[in-house]
């Protein structure tokens, strides 16, 4: 039994036996074929044992691994390589069947491929994740098949792998390559023309082409009889929070993830840029209560604190309270702060409602409301409408449309800055947003 639990038989060996039962049923009527459907038969069944020795002679035939990271990156294709090594004294088939993580609902994982005698091979596919938590896998099974091909064995590897997926890691390492290109335009980061100066003084210099002449210091150029100018630095460790509604409008999905894993995934890479930059990073969330909170600061260590908050937030569905929001920023954060909203409002209607907290909330500090476009409405608009019903559609879609644009326009009305941009763009708008902000030295 041991034996012939990892022996299987492929297709061709039935039909090769249905084509001898065929022969043996004309025998009856043509009695010379009798002989040569046995001689078929009886070289069937030896080129099957020699196929299955071909393939049991070896006691370790296929050495087969997985390799997977060590964890997952949200929203990003994550490699998994399958290394496989034939010891066979023979060239191989083989069908690669990985039984991959339940969340996917993929049951057709399958890989072709041949492999030479006493060689090696990778294949790598990616998975892509679409929420946080536990990933487990299953069997590696790898059938073999000999260049007969009338049976197969199974070899099966790496049972029982789990891996965990975070907040967008490979988003954020990409984006802190970029924010320090000399080359921005490259990656979608926009240059900022910086307005004027902070007042954080670093010292006297020469003057060079290209100084800002209101920065010469007259006093200095006197006593060296040449021009001098005062030079500036950026003022830093200044804090700035980025808070996620984690409330029901949140859980809306776009290309497979929900809008509060685009918020969570951008958060991680914004924090990366801040300390980069100098500045306090912190971040909490809220819906019917503030939660997950983590003080702005740029120590070692920060960016862990923030990753292990984000991993372990969830939505619970509830209507988002914000004078509860305004409560907690009054009581908790005391100094004027850059403060990164990330939330969802589709209609005027939803804004109104919250706009008195959020003007309150600019008052003390440097409030940006980032919120979503809707891009599947994107789709209804700028496609032709051959119907009534689509004529309907499309007019309904654009109301919306033109609803976020009001957003846009009322949150200004009121000095609240905004940022209004795709799910898939959130990241590169939000640290744009920074950048600018950090540029006109308005934090």
């Amino acid at each position: 039994m041991k034996f012939l639990k990892p022996l299987y038989i492929n297709p061709l060996f039935y039909w090769m036996l249905l084509a001898t039962a065929g022969l043996f049923f004309v025998a009856f009527f043509v009695s010379w074929l009798y002989p040569v459907a046995a001689a078929l038969l009886g070289v069937l069944m030896l080129a099957f044992f020699i196929d299955v020795f071909m393939l049991f002679s070896t006691k370790e035939g296929i050495v087969a691994t997985r390799s997977l990271p060590e964890m997952l990156s949200n929203g990003d294709d994550n490699s998994i390589i399958i290394r496989i090594k034939n010891d066979h004294r023979i060239s191989v088939s083989l069908q690669i069947i990985d039984e991959i993580p339940f969340q996917y609902q993929k049951r057709d994982f399958l890989v072709k491929s041949r492999l030479v005698r006493f060689s090696e091979e990778e294949y790598r596919y990616t998975l892509r994740p679409v929420k946080r938590g536990e990933y487990r896998f299953g069997k590696l099974n790898i059938y073999v098949s000999s260049p007969v091909g009338l049976a197969m064995r199974r070899y099966v590897f790496s049972e029982h792998a789990s891996i965990t997926a975070y907040p967008s890691f490979i988003q954020m390492k990409k984006y802190d390559m970029m924010a320090f290109s000399h080359n921005p335009f490259e990656y979608g980061l926009k240059k900022i023309r910086r307005i004027g100066h902070t007042m954080e003084f670093e010292q006297i210099k020469e003057y060079v082409q290209g100084d800002d002449v209101r920065t010469i210091n007259w006093k200095a150029t006197s006593k060296k009889a040449q021009l001098m100018v005062n030079q500036y630095q950026e003022e830093k460790s200044q804090p700035v929070y980025m808070i996620i509604d984690k409330g029901r409008s949140m859980e809306m999905p776009f290309e497979g993830m929900s809008l509060l894993d685009y918020a969570i995934n951008s958060t991680l890479a914004l924090a990366n840029i801040v300390i980069k930059k100098h500045d306090k990073a912190g971040m909490f969330t809220f819906s019917k209560k503030v939660e997950d909170r983590v003080p702005a600061d740029r120590k070692a260590g920060q960016m862990q604190k923030i990753m292990d908050a984000l991993y372990r937030i969830d939505t619970n569905f509830y209507e988002s309270d914000f004078n509860r929001l305004y409560a907690e920023l009054k009581q908790t954060v005391t100094h004027r702060s850059l403060l990164l909203l990330y939330t969802n409002f589709e209609t005027m209607d939803a804004l109104k409602r919250q706009l008195p907290y959020l003007k309150a909330i600019a008052r003390n500090h440097l409030l940006i409301v980032v919120f979503f476009k809707n891009t599947e409405l994107n789709r209804l608009i700028d496609k032709k409408a051959e119907s009534v019903n689509e004529i309907y559609d499309k007019i309904i879609a654009e109301k919306f449309a033109f609803e976020k644009r009001l957003i846009v326009q009322e949150l200004t009305r009121y000095g609240i800055q905004s940022v209004l941009t795709e799910p898939e763009k959130l990241t590169i708008d939000s640290i744009n947003k920074y950048l600018e902000m950090k540029a006109r030295g308005m934090i």
